[in-house]
Parts: C-alpha cells; sequence; structure tokens
C-alpha cells in the first residue's frame, strides 16, 4: 500500500486554523456553538467506537477533540457505539437529522461505516475517517498515525527485547487484531516486514498467529492460553497488537509462572501498559500522541464545516485497497516507547505519574527517571 507523508506540523497547523480561521473559544461547555459569523452553522459529529478496544477513545481523544472544537467556537456532538453496529447506524442518522456538516467516525468494521459515510455524503455532508480507514467508505480525509509503521516498531522492539535477553534463536507469536480493521492489517504488515529476516532465517518461527474479533481482551486470553498449550509453552516473544491483548497474555504468562521472562509488546501507551513495562512483564508499547491526531482531524472538520481551506491541512494521501482510489491524508509518527522513555509519555500530558507509579511501583518509577 502507498502511505501518506508524515505531518509534522500537524499540531501547529491545527492550533492556527482553530484559533486563526474561526476566531475565538467557547467556554460554555456542552458543545455549544460559537458567536463568530464564520462558525455559526457550523456542526461536526464525532462518532467513537467503543470503550473496549481501547481506553483511549473516552480517557484522551474525546477530551482533545471537545477542547479543540471550543476553542474554534463550533457546535460539535461526541458519542461513543459501545462496540454496537445498531447503536453506530442509530448515531449517525440522529446526527445527519441534527444537522452536522461533517460528520467524523471511527469505524467498527469497515461495511457499517461505509453505510454510515455513504448515507452522510448523500446528505452533502463532509466526511472524516478517524484513526481507522474505511474500506470502500470514500471519506474525504483520513487522519490518523502510520499504522505500517506502528507494527514495524512492535517487530523492531520485540527482536530488540529478544537480543536484550540474549535469545537467539526464538519461537514468536502473533495476537493480531480485530480482523474487520484495517488497522490491525496494517500493523500486522509492519510487524511482518520487521521480522522478515529473522524468520526468513529460521532464527525466529512464528509458531502461532491468530487474530483477536473486536480486540476483546477476554477472547485474548483464551485464544493466547490455546496457544500456549498446543505449543507445550515453547514461545519465547508476543507481538500483541495493543496494549489490551499484550495483558490477556501476559495473565496466561503468569499463570504459568513465566512472565517477565517472555517478551511482550502493545500499543496505546495505556497506563496499564506502561505499568507492565515498568514491571518487567511487557516489552515495550507504541505510542500514539492523540492529542496532535486530534488537534488534526479537528482542523479539517472546522475548516469542512465553515468553508475554510483544506488544502494545506492534508500532505499525502494513502490508497483504499477496495476501490483502489487514493483519499487525502493526515499520517503521524509513532513512537516506541521502553522502560528508559515511559517518562516521555508522562511527560508529554498522556498520562500522570499518579495514574502509573502505583505504590508497588515507586522503586520502577524512580529507576525509569518519572518524577
Amino acid at each position: 500500500m502507498r502511505r501518506g507523508m508524515f505531518l509534522a506540523t500537524a499540531a501547529v497547523a491545527a492550533t492556527g486554523l482553530l484559533l486563526a480561521g474561526c476566531g475565538g473559544s467557547d467556554d460554555s461547555g456542552g458543545g455549544g456553538g460559537g458567536e463568530t459569523t464564520s462558525a455559526s452553522a457550523a456542526k461536526v459529529g464525532v462518532i467513537l467506537p467503543d470503550t473496549k478496544s481501547s481506553a483511549r477513545w473516552e480517557t484522551a481523544d474525546r477530551k482533545y477533540l471537545e477542547q479543540a472544537f471550543k476553542d474554534a467556537g463550533v457546535d460539535y456532538d461526541i458519542q461513543n457505539a459501545q462496540g454496537d453496529k445498531t447503536q453506530f447506524q442509530t448515531i449517525a442518522d440522529q446526527m445527519i437529522t441534527s444537522g452536522v456538516n461533517v460528520l467524523m467516525i471511527v469505524n467498527l468494521d469497515s461495511g457499517s461505516g461505509k453505510a454510515v459515510l455513504q448515507k452522510a455524503q448523500a446528505q452533502g455532508i463532509a466526511t472524516i475517517d478517524y484513526d481507522r480507514l474505511t474500506l470502500g467508505g470514500g471519506a474525504d480525509f483520513y487522519v490518523s498515525f502510520d499504522n505500517v509503521e506502528v507494527g514495524r516498531l512492535q517487530g523492531q522492539g520485540l527482536e530488540k527485547c529478544l537480543t536484550d535477553a540474549g535469545t537467539t534463536t526464538a519461537n514468536i507469536a502473533f495476537l493480531n487484531g480485530s480482523p474487520t480493521d484495517n488497522n490491525a492489517t496494517l500493523f500486522k504488515q509492519g510487524a511482518v516486514e520487521a521480522l522478515k529476516e529473522k524468520t526468513d532465517s529460521g532464527d525466529y518461527t512464528v509458531v502461532a498467529d491468530q487474530d483477536v474479533p473486536d480486540w476483546d481482551n477476554q477472547q485474548a486470553g483464551t485464544i493466547f492460553e490455546q496457544m500456549y498449550t498446543e505449543t507445550g509453552g515453547k514461545i519465547d516473544g508476543v507481538l500483541a497488537a495493543n496494549d489490551g491483548l499484550g495483558n490477556a497474555a501476559i495473565a496466561i504468562l503468569k499463570k504459568n509462572g513465566v512472565n517477565g521472562t517472555v517478551p511482550v509488546t502493545g500499543q496505546d501507551a495505556t497506563d496499564q501498559g506502561l505499568q507492565n513495562i515498568l514491571a518487567g512483564d511487557q516489552c515495550m508499547t507504541v505510542y500514539k500522541a492523540v492529542k496532535k491526531e486530534a488537534d488534526a482531524a479537528a482542523a479539517l472538520a472546522v475548516a469542512l464545516a465553515t468553508g475554510g481551506d483544506t488544502s494545506s491541512l492534508a500532505t499525502g494521501t494513502v490508497t483504499d485497497t477496495e476501490t483502489d482510489k487514493e483519499v487525502d491524508a493526515v499520517l503521524l509518527k509513532p513512537e516506541a516507547i521502553y522502560f528508559d522513555n515511559v517518562k516521555d509519555v508522562i511527560a508529554d500530558g498522556y498520562t500522570t505519574k499518579e495514574n502509573v507509579c502505583t505504590e508497588a511501583l515507586a522503586d520502577a518509577c524512580a529507576s525509569a527517571g518519572i518524577s
């Protein structure tokens, strides 16, 4: 897949548009409309997917999007479908009826997401795919991180942690994300690319490889326990697609008394993931600075809603593999997080020392330079 260029200055561009292009702020809360003429008729609808695939949707994305829209003085409605496709459709219908002129979605799968996007487009509503590309959906813009790079960092991270542990030959297991999430496909692509030299040489053997429906952590635990049993416990490393799946694998490793000896990857830099890294049970995670993603998406939404210029905001394209069409895109750069740079996630304001550094982890936090 041809991927778009990184947008290194997305946050700056977003801030400039939100402050200059819309002229003012609205501190009334609750998504109230702006005071300026340019924003008076603007309304943005945002549908988040769930709280199960990652905690980030409610703890990070919602608050950053809300703040961006408030700063722009643009009316908004942010709702969470809680993993229910019927509810997703109902929310979309309500938003369309309410008069949104931009609809931003994080799809639950491309099929149901496509239906929502096409219904909005038929009503003349501009559309944005946020974080996940809806295959065949034809969104006007796509805002996300470079998801192949996310997987590449995970693969590189697993190899680094195995090497650091002195492991030269390894049996590895892939615990992939949902098969209906295009991002999961891209994560897997990047990880396989990163590990190709090792797997081609025979140094690493993939002994288990399975998707986890709906990113369900409970199912992930069951799947990984089956992997562990079927391989006779001969798993030396786990390529887990996010922190939730990684934690599910860690729980099974703990049950078998081998946590901390088998490197496990992750993604999203959740508090739990960071705690697992500090405890020595997780090798690494991938941090995606959600504020930059939310600000870039909000900038596009505000520009579309108010008739502003979007030409400088998207700096590349991605290919929709279902239609072979190019989608204007903003792709941000992810960052690998290990024990030594967990502090960077806290310093960035994504979470706090209080959330991560429990009493049991006080010494580990001190060793990691978290102050």
